[in-house]
């Protein structure tokens, strides 16, 4: 099944002060699957809405812009463990239920990484627009020294647990 649509949640997703990075994660995902819901002039629909963040201990990673945040990520993060929350919404839109959820998190282990290797990194521009200034699917995956959990939550989106939550509203994926 294609989606109908593909509509960006217009949220504000700026952590609150003091806020832990799963909270973060759900907080973001349902605010952007009932932002959305409500919007909704469609035929009903679910709304599927996630949102991942990458957390060295209490810390949360940004979603790195430009190289000089990619840089300052994986200098973190090198040699160091790090978790990857990613939270999944659904909602239906007529008639409104309840948002479902659930929140998947992966440790990541990274290699002890060389300044040139952060350079080149850096310079290819993956890492930009990804949380923790990087993209495991890509010449990232080349720094991870071990991976608990799912590794396509770490990608965005965790798929069992997806389907799991798209299911449960009756939908299959054939």
């Amino acid at each position: 099944m294609v989606p109908a649509a593909i509509c960006p949640a217009d949220v504000d997703e700026t952590p609150v002060k003091g806020e832990l990075p799963r909270v973060h994660a759900l907080r973001l995902a349902l605010l952007k699957a009932e932002s959305v819901a409500e919007g909704w002039s469609g035929e009903p629909a679910l709304v599927l809405a996630a949102d991942t963040v990458v957390a060295c201990g209490r810390r949360i990673l940004p979603k790195a812009q430009i190289e000089g945040d990619v840089r300052a990520c994986l200098a973190l993060i090198s040699g160091r463990r790090h978790l990857v929350f990613t939270a999944v919404a659904v909602k239906r839109t007529h008639p409104p239920d309840p948002v479902r959820s659930k929140i998947v998190v992966t440790r990541v282990a990274f290699k002890r990484l060389s300044r040139r290797e952060i350079d080149v990194y850096a310079a290819s521009g993956e890492g930009q627009g990804n949380a923790g200034g990087y993209a495991i699917q890509g010449r990232a995956e080349a720094f991870v020294r071990q991976l608990n959990g799912s590794w396509s939550n770490v990608v965005g989106l965790p798929l069992l647990e997806t389907l799991g939550l798209l299911e449960s509203f009756g939908y299959t994926a054939d």
